[in-house]
């Protein structure tokens, strides 16, 4: 893998952090219902079938694919396309509220106003599907934080939503430069690359927090602390994944099982994760083979 510009390069890093984060999601889904498994740390049988948050990250790696960039119109509609066609997988409430509004037509910027009273949404939608897009433009961060944040404007016009999906987006396309060789494996130094890209707020000061504790603390102390995505909150899920990722930068499955073990919002916790490490460790061969395949084309 090297940092390249050009389409296919950014295309083949994309398509690599999908695979870790579908992996991720598929797996995370089964567990959440399989705690035996999680607890002896034995993948169930296959096939598992992905949820929403692959699904929305397809659609990214879709209009990267298309376009080389993101425009919060055309990805809008793919979402609503995407979930329209198949809206059993797993979408919380108020997506299904927002993707269908779109679908029928509103514009996405009043969809996406609408949701928490008018606040807009501050869920983590934006960043669980945002890892492919910062590896695609891991040669050019700034361009990679300005397009998760078009990315995440078409479901979550709250600020921490929109912080959620730079903070992955600097994640992972830092975690391509380590992957490419260009950074050192340093955990620590990806998780200070990610904070210093968050805009303000309590997603940054959640992730300044994760930053004090030791790669050797236990995963479910700092999950306790920080939140294990059950509020389904950018704030409540970024800051304990970017640091699980930065810990387990060396080994997919144990970063996998590790982000599992603090339960809360499994799939998505494992999706994020997944998106990210799978930049810089191989995705295993076996839980590859047991998730659903994706789409052809992809």
């Amino acid at each position: 893998m090297s940092l390249a510009a050009d389409p296919a390069a950014r295309l083949a890093r994309a398509r690599a952090s999908l695979d870790g984060l579908s992996v991720g999601d598929a797996l995370g889904e089964r567990l959440m219902t399989s705690p035996e498994a999680l607890a002896r740390r034995m993948a169930p049988g296959g096939p598992w079938k992905w949820t929403d948050d692959t699904a929305m990250a397809l659609s990214i790696v879709d209009a990267l694919a298309a376009r080389g960039d993101i425009d919060p119109d055309d990805l809008a509609a793919r979402f609503a396309a995407r979930y329209h066609a198949e809206p059993w997988r797993g979408y919380g409430g108020g997506a299904h509220a927002v993707l269908t509004a779109i679908f029928e037509g509103a514009p996405w910027p009043l969809a996406a106003q609408t949701a928490f009273g008018g606040a807009g949404s501050y869920g983590n939608g934006g960043a669980m599907r945002v890892a492919p897009l910062g590896a695609y433009f891991a040669d050019d961060l700034p361009a990679a934080l300005a397009a998760a944040a078009r990315s995440a404007a078409p479901t979550h016009a709250h600020p921490e939503g929109v912080a959620g999906a730079i903070a992955i987006a600097a994640a992972a396309a830092t975690a391509a430069a380590i992957g490419a060789g260009e950074r050192p494996r340093d955990g620590a130094a990806l998780l200070a690359e990610v904070i210093a890209a968050t805009p303000d707020g309590e997603t940054r000061r959640r992730l300044e927090r994760a930053a004090r504790h030791p790669f050797s603390t236990d995963p479910l102390e700092v999950a306790a602390e920080l939140g294990n995505g059950a509020y389904v909150s950018a704030q409540d899920t970024v800051p304990f994944c970017v640091w699980s990722a930065a810990r387990g930068l060396d080994d997919y499955a144990a970063a996998i099982w590790d982000t599992a073990r603090a339960h809360g919002d499994v799939d998505t916790t494992c999706a994020i994760v997944g998106g990210i490490v799978a930049l810089t460790a191989p995705v295993p061969a076996a839980w590859h083979a047991d998730r659903e395949p994706l789409p052809k084309g992809i």
